[in-house]
Order: C-alpha cells, then structure tokens, then sequence
C-alpha cells in the first residue's frame, strides 16, 4: 500500500537540496503506481527489465528509469521506453546499449554505476577505471548514447561514518569530473538517502519507504 504521508514527508526533505526523486516501483502493482502518480511523482524506478516494460504498456506516460542490475541479453527492450539507465558498469554494455538505441534511432540517457562499497557483490567501474573511460574519448565514438552523470550504492551497514565516507569519496570524484551533460549524482536509498543528500545527491531511488516492504 502507498504510505502518502512518508513520500510527501520525503518530497520537503529533497526539496533544500533540489534532489530528485526516483520512486522504485519493483514488484508493485500498477494500481499503486498510479496512485502516487496522480499524487504528483513523475519518475518511477524499476529492477527488472521484462517488469518495466510490461509497466510501461500500461503506463505509458510516466518516466521510467531502470535501475537494476543489467544483462546485456535484455539491453534491447530498454531504449523505446527508458527515459535513464543507471548502473551502466562496463564498456560491453555501453557498446550494445548504443546499438540499440541507433536502431530505435534514439539518444539513451545513462549514469555510470561507480563501485564504492566494501561488498565485492556490488557493481560498477573503479575510480580509477572511470576516470579512464571518462577521459580516453571512448565514449564519444558512441553516438547515440548521453552519460548524465554518476550513480553508487553504500555498502550494506548500520556504520553512518562508512557510509558517509563512501558518499563524499563518489561526489569529490563527480566534481572532478562534471561536465554540462553530467549533472546527475544520484546516491542513496531508503536506509541512507538522508546521508547521500548531505553529501551532495541530486537525485534518490527510493522504495520501501513509500510502497511499503516487498513481498
């Protein structure tokens, strides 16, 4: 069910610091999606490609993000109804993401996924190998494809201080590193959305807090 109040309560928490919302919708029903659509949230998030396009069928008009993990097998159905790709985590994935975005002669908006977290389970590009990509002209030569900015995920922990460590070591390298086209940094969730936007998010992804828990 939609708790109403804890998104509103959210919404005045984001807005000193001019942070997006990304509300993520996974295994929710369309019905309480489009509840709090009405209410005024433009932007919902999904986990799994097959659900956010099944979604996107029955609400066409809402700006879909994919925020899952991505396997290339699926990268095709995400350009015609994905407005922003986050966790872009490989050269591999921005080769095949192109592609297909040329073929539904599209420009696809995406974040590149940095890995700061002390759990190797999680994904993304190093620091170091980041500032490779972002520096060696490879993206470029990918016509149909805008780097928006920077996403990270914390590690999984009740310790705020690793926590906040993780968050500025990702915005001192964002700042290294923004340009006209990167203004996304988009970090923090339910559990540590309140720390990310201390440390400089622009934009959040959050679920739990508003849709309740997953079943």
């Amino acid at each position: 069910m939609v708790n109403l109040k804890n998104y509103e309560q959210i919404i005045s928490e984001l807005e000193p610091y001019n942070a997006k919302l990304v509300a993520v919708s996974k295994t929710k029903s369309t019905d309480d999606i489009n509840i709090l659509f009405n209410h005024g949230q433009k932007a919902f998030g999904e986990n799994y490609v097959q659900e956010l396009a099944g979604k996107q069928q029955i609400i066409p008009n809402i700006e879909w993000h994919f925020v899952g993990h991505l396997q290339s097998n699926k990268v095709k159905i995400l350009p015609p109804v994905t407005k922003l790709i986050h966790g872009i985590d490989s050269v591999h994935l921005l080769k095949i993401i192109n592609r297909q975005a040329l073929q539904n002669n599209k420009i696809q908006d995406c974040l590149l996924q940095i890995h700061i977290a002390k759990e190797e389970t999680k994904f993304g590009f190093s620091f170091e190998e980041a500032d490779s990509l972002l520096n060696s002209g490879i993206l470029k030569s990918f016509k149909n494809i805008s780097i928006k900015g920077l996403m990270g995920i914390a590690t999984a922990t009740t310790e705020n201080n690793l926590i906040q460590n993780e968050f500025k070591s990702l915005r001192a390298f964002y700042l290294k590193n923004t340009s006209s086209e990167m203004k996304i940094l988009s970090m923090g969730m339910t559990s540590d959305y309140k720390i990310a936007l201390e440390e400089g998010s622009t934009m959040v992804r959050i679920g739990s807090a508003i849709f309740g828990e997953r079943l």
